[in-house]
């Protein structure tokens, strides 16, 4: 008999919504708390980089010494290095899949192919202590073998020299317009990730999947055509020799502003557009504490500045841009550091070009778009990516949704701020369940935790699910105070360290006091869908029974709204325990009053797959 109850009892915990989630087991590098434990370790890689942009052949030819530090425990025999502009090589994965473009709300076009151009990353020079290193490219990943084993604790100093011609539309993410634009961003060879939960990570960059990188400072030079202007990650540590008087006595004053000042007039960038400087001006920039280094230049720019909390905040765009006179105020990082925490960086710039929205450290690429909700929308997406990841050093190619989802969530708080009192802002985040309605087909949708190159709908998994999947935590299980304090404490913790999706799971239910891990079942691991439905109402004496069943596979809490015979209204809410016992609960409404109507999900918050049988009587 004991055994047979047993066995019983095994097969309902296999089946039951609330078993326990099959986590990595916690230790002294990975907290149980999900906070990193006394042992974590992570490694660090500093960069001195010098460059030079040659407009004429449209080429960058570098060097750079990395300085790699092994805070591992382990003993290192080789080292993985990223060359992402291997994705245009002749042999490259991408192109021997002929990946079509990713296609996003909006008219968003992300054409990873380049646009057919091939080119490729050429290495002139990998050495160490004068000697030069072993290495094998495998496509954007390279293997580098060392002279000799490099200890815990032990650094190393390597030395590369590279070029690569410049793509015109740059998989989506980097390019240039003919000579007189460039955004440059994976332009310079750079340490693959070594960490405590896979060891190297080389995954080969093939598009979908973004980036997973190492923090450290950085020291660049950029030599480039006298006329040009530049946008960069980090701070200018040559003003005199870069900008004129005028320049710096309007920066200035932008400083102590939070009103736009403008540093270069639109009738100064068209001035300078229509005349040639001579000769080149080297640049140099230093960042600390970042996890890479994009940048951007031309003649034509206009420039704006204003400040915020000692911030400086920039745009830079074309004359022809519009309505970018208002992109100073849009490019607010304010409500994130409020809400999330401090920007930890002096500057954030954000730059207008031809890439259609992408996201480096105290910089960003984000194109001129019509209508001014778009703008502001693309904007703030980009700025928020400073906390996730930039910030929150996340694995973007296995789980986008931990970087562009957390993003997209806090961009509709973002949006609703901005737009507050209009129809745009009072409804902005109503779009997520009607891209449920068009995304979450059975037989078609896939869970989050699939990698983004495996995904056939990335705009879903990566962006809007998790973005809904954290709204229904806040608002439907948590409470807005508890997930934004368990939020913020997940940046506070992971701030410039590399978080697993435990970690997130485990500092949530550590913050709120709450077990979730059915909550993480059916949004993460599954593309379970929600059905609750009302089956009927009855009474016994004075309390009226509501029959209520969870017809689909996801678990939430339930929300009643009760109508009486009096014309009263009443709202329930029945905690996530009600499914305790099954898919079944009978609620008891306790009062001499008749029940006329009952409605499930009133306010219609949740992704719902059959709303006719939420209402009784139908």
């Amino acid at each position: 008999m004991l055994a047979a109850a047993l066995a019983i009892q095994s097969q309902v915990a296999d089946t039951s919504p609330f078993r326990a989630l099959p986590l990595p087991a916690p230790g002294r590098v990975r907290g149980a708390s999900g906070a990193p434990g006394p042992d974590y370790w992570q490694q660090r890689v500093d960069y001195v980089i010098r460059a030079t942009l040659d407009t004429s052949a449209q080429t960058i030819r570098g060097s750079e010494r990395i300085h790699y530090v092994n805070h591992s425990p382990d003993t290192l025999a080789f080292l993985w290095v990223q060359l992402e502009q291997n994705l245009f090589a002749p042999n490259s994965i991408t192109y021997a899949l002929s990946q079509p473009p990713l296609h996003f709300a909006g008219g968003a076009v992300f054409d990873f192919t380049g646009k057919g151009f091939t080119g490729g990353m050429t290495i002139e020079r990998f050495a160490a202590g004068g000697r030069a290193l072993q290495r094998t490219e495998y496509g954007t990943m390279m293997r580098v073998e060392l002279p000799r084993p490099l200890p815990p604790r032990g650094a190393l100093d390597c030395d590369v020299a590279w070029h690569f011609p410049i793509p015109p539309y740059g998989g989506g993410r980097m390019g240039r317009i003919g000579t007189r634009l460039y955004e440059i961003g994976q332009w310079y060879p750079r340490l693959v990730v070594y960490d405590d939960v896979h060891g190297w990570n080389p995954l080969p960059y093939i598009g979908a999947g973004e980036f997973y990188l190492e923090y450290g400072d950085y020291d660049v030079t950029l030599t480039l055509p006298a006329g040009f202007l530049v946008a960069a990650t980090g701070t200018v540590a040559n003003p005199l020799a870069v900008w004129t008087a005028e320049q710096r006595a309007r920066l200035s004053r932008a400083r102590v502003s939070a009103e736009p000042v403008q540093i270069v007039t639109k009738a100064e960038a068209t001035a300078h557009g229509a005349r040639r400087s001579p000769g080149t001006k080297t640049w140099h920039l230093t960042a600390r504490q970042v996890r890479d280094v994009a940048w951007a230049a031309s003649p034509d720019f206009r420039w704006d500045a204003s400040s915020w909390n000692g911030i400086q905040i920039q745009t830079f765009y074309r004359p022809s841009a519009a309505p970018w006179e208002e992109a100073n105020r849009m490019a607010t990082i304010k409500h994130f550091s409020e809400t999330w925490g401090m920007y930890p960086w002096p500057q954030a710039t954000t730059v207008e070009g031809l890439v259609e929205g992408m996201e480096y450290p105290m910089l960003t690429f984000v194109p001129s778009l019509a209508r001014r909700e778009d703008q502001y929308w693309v904007l703030t997406h980009e700025f928020g990516h400073e906390w996730f990841p930039m910030m929150v050093g996340s694995d973007e190619r296995r789980y986008p949704w931990m970087d562009e989802g957390f993003n997209t969530f806090i961009d509709y708080g973002s949006a609703e701020g901005y737009f507050k009192g209009t129809a745009y802002g009072d409804t902005v985040r109503r779009e997520l369940l009607g891209a449920a309605r068009i995304s979450a087909v059975p037989g078609k949708e896939q869970p989050l935790i699939d990698k983004p190159v495996e995904q056939r709908d990335l705009a879903w998994a990566a962006y809007q699910k998790p973005a809904l999947m954290l709204t229904v935590l806040r608002d439907a299980v948590l409470g807005k105070e508890t997930f934004e304090r368990a939020l913020r404490e997940y940046v506070r913790r992971w701030k410039f360290k590399h978080p697993q999706p435990a970690d997130f799971f485990r500092t949530i239910a550590d913050v709120s006091g709450r077990d979730l891990d059915w909550f993480w079942r059916d949004w993460v691991y599954t593309t379970a869908r929600l059905d609750q439905a009302v089956d009927s109402v009855g009474s016994a004496g004075d309390t009226t029974l509501i029959h209520l069943s969870n017809r689909g596979q996801m678990v939430l809490p339930l929300t009643l709204e009760l109508k009486f015979a009096d014309g009263a209204t009443e709202s329930r809410d029945y905690p996530i325990e009600m499914w305790n016992l099954g898919s079944r609960f009978t609620a008891r409404v306790a009062s001499p009053r008749r029940v006329v109507s009952v409605v499930v999900d009133p306010k219609a918050l949740y992704p719902d797959i059959d709303r006719a049988n939420n209402r009784w009587p139908r």
